[in-house]
């Protein structure tokens, strides 16, 4: 069925609370936590097959060659590499918000060295138990994995030096919560750096309201430019764009959810769904 996002699992409509939305991620990533990469069929973020008919693919760029990278941590649920334009330097203290099964946590493990922390965080208990089960074949000691909400943190403030998250933050029903947690568990001074699912202009209804979208492609995207005001009002200072890709919609889909002059809007980039990857600091 296609309003069945998970199977057997919770179907989202207009009535749907915040409750209701992390409860169907929760159901969903839970699942793919329990999937291998290879078997993945249900992930909206990665692989070929994406949210049923909706064929659309988010990765925003492939890991190849870059350090620390772990193939077993990857799940394909990335839209970016936040890692590259995060100005992780060694010892530091890293905070991955939505950590997966670790690969962006890995990463950040090889810049900071020995002399660093990294700790992320996940909503799924699958996927915290996941990551702990790869970072012990690592063998790193200063890599922890936590359950938690990303509304509400269970960290101490000013810890961190640097935040990352990879195509999560859309999927936090409060953005302005989400954002106002990061400012407090940075220190002074210190930046985040997020790669996340934007759109731009009005996406019509029935993109927006198809509820697989809803639970992976799309998840709670904001638009853009009111993205990047939460940023601002949240406190934080030299907001940076670093790149922002389109996610590219097959003409068929195209087609089936939108009038003629809707997809014209998506094929000349007024409308669309987009991936960026943006960066901010905390004030001194």
């Amino acid at each position: 069925m296609k309003n069945d996002i998970v199977g057997k699992g919770h179907a989202l409509s207009a009535q749907n609370t915040p409750s209701d939305l992390k409860l169907v991620v929760q159901e969903k990533y839970g699942q793919i936590a329990r999937q291998s990469l290879l078997q993945q069929e249900v992930s909206c973020c990665g692989g070929s097959s994406c949210c049923s008919d909706l064929e659309i693919s988010m990765i925003g760029d492939k890991y190849t060659g870059v350090e620390g990278y772990n193939p077993e941590a990857d799940l394909g649920l990335g839209c970016g590499l936040p890692t590259q334009y995060a100005g992780i330097s060694g010892g530091d203290h890293v905070l991955d918000l939505g950590s997966g099964a670790g690969n962006d946590c890995f990463i950040a493990r090889s810049i900071v060295g020995d002399s660093g922390w990294i700790t992320g965080l996940d909503f799924t208990p699958d996927m915290v138990e996941k990551a702990r089960a790869n970072n012990q074949k690592m063998g790193y000691t200063n890599v922890e994995f936590i359950q938690g909400d990303i509304e509400e943190m269970p960290l101490p403030e000013d810890r961190y030096n640097v935040v990352v998250s990879n195509c999560v933050l859309n999927l936090v029903p409060d953005k302005q919560k989400a954002f106002a947690e990061i400012m407090r568990v940075l220190k002074p001074g210190g930046h985040f750096c997020v790669s996340d699912v934007v759109t731009r202009g009005d996406l019509p209804e029935a993109l927006r309201k198809d509820a697989e979208m809803y639970a992976g492609c799309v998840a709670g995207a904001t638009d853009m430019q009111e993205y990047l005001h939460i940023i601002t009002e949240a406190g934080f200072e030299n907001v940076v764009v670093h790149k922002q890709k389109v996610i590219e919609i097959p003409e068929q889909v195209l087609g089936s959810y939108l009038a003629p002059e809707e997809a014209a809007g998506f094929r000349n980039g007024t409308t669309g769904i987009f991936s960026i990857t943006v960066s901010a600091h905390k004030p001194h």
